[in-house]
């Protein structure tokens, strides 16, 4: 909205409020033995310009009565202006909203760059692991791809360009993921395009942690130069689960349901528990309670370090459902 439609939107409302304000000191000049106050002229005003007047006050002075008759032609009119513009203004913020042209004002949310299946599939499992959460969609194209969903907005425009990443509010998000533009051709270029984002967004928000999809494994060097956090190969897990398909029947069904929060068991971070002075403390304690313990970070051979003490800066992972996880944890 400009600022010449801004001014004259609020000027009309300033307009509507003194007209209510000095109609409702009239008609208790005009009639005070009637409202017997000037709230309930106010009132009067109210219902009467609503035309939903109840009959409990009415004119009954021949000057009261003409007044009545300049409320319902004048009155009448300037609320329907108003609630027309209301009407106008909401229309407008939904137009803006699908087009893509608002900014965001929230924070700690999820932006995910370039619009595509893999992209879609990212949103369900976000909303999987936290219905509460906010994602901010950025792509080039011009309409909303899932406009139905409240807490996912979009922001439309070039991701590498720092006006859009700033209304996408990308100094304030928890995240930010970079899939492959799936409608370039040239994969070499592909990758280009994402390190450009990569490089847009270390530059204006160097905390943001970032995941990128690259097509091509001998970039990966440019992209741990940009100080990506993560990177996933693109289809390189299609391919292993393929070969594990064919080599270990039903083992692809365990990855499955450890790479989606939609059903069977998930790998949840665990806070270390004030009893837990080993691995091993910590191991049997979730044992017991239907969860297995499984990694500290990045470190999947802590099932042969029980001895060891829990460092200070451990950040455990363990294996269950969602309730164990809930009952666990207390979430």
């Amino acid at each position: 909205m400009t600022k010449m439609g801004q001014l004259r939107k609020t000027s009309i409302v300033l307009v509507v409020l003194g007209f209510v304000v000095l109609s409702a000191t009239i008609a208790f000049v005009l009639e005070p033995d009637t409202f017997t106050n000037w709230f309930n002229a106010l009132y009067w005003v109210l219902t009467t310009m609503a035309t939903v007047g109840y009959g409990d006050y009415f004119a009954k002075t021949p000057a009261g009565k003409v007044f009545t008759i300049f409320l319902y032609v004048f009155g009448i009119g300037l609320l329907s202006l108003v609630i027309g513009k209301v009407i106008d203004s909401i229309a407008s913020l939904q137009r803006q909203r699908g087009a893509g042209t608002l900014t965001f004002r929230g924070d700690n949310h999820i932006i995910i760059i370039n619009w595509s299946k893999k992209a879609r599939a990212a949103v369900e499992e976000i909303l999987a692991y936290s219905p509460d959460a906010h994602i901010v969609i950025i792509d080039e194209s011009s309409r909303h791809p899932l406009e139905y969903l409240h807490q996912v907005h979009f922001v439309s425009g070039d991701p590498a360009s720092d006006e859009v990443l700033e209304k996408a509010n990308i100094r304030a998000c928890r995240a930010a993921i970079i899939f492959a533009d799936s409608r370039i051709e040239e994969t070499s270029l592909i990758d280009g395009k994402s390190l450009l984002i990569v490089s847009s967004i270390e530059r204006l928000a160097s905390h943001v942690h970032t995941t990128v999809e690259i097509t091509q494994e001998k970039n990966i060097q440019n992209f741990k130069h940009a100080q990506v956090n993560e990177f996933v190969l693109s289809h390189d897990a299609i391919s292993r689960l393929a070969v594990r398909s064919a080599l270990q029947e039903s083992n692809p069904d365990i990855i499955q349901q450890l790479l989606s929060r939609s059903y069977g068991s998930d790998i949840y971070e665990v806070p270390v528990q004030s009893g837990w002075r080993t691995y091993g403390d910590a191991f049997t304690a979730l044992l017991q309670q239907g969860a297995t313990l499984l990694a500290d970070r990045s470190d999947l051979g802590i099932n042969r370090k029980l001895d060891e003490p829990i460092p200070a800066e451990a950040k455990l992972y363990m294996v269950s459902d969602g309730e164990t996880y809930r009952r666990i944890t207390g979430k």
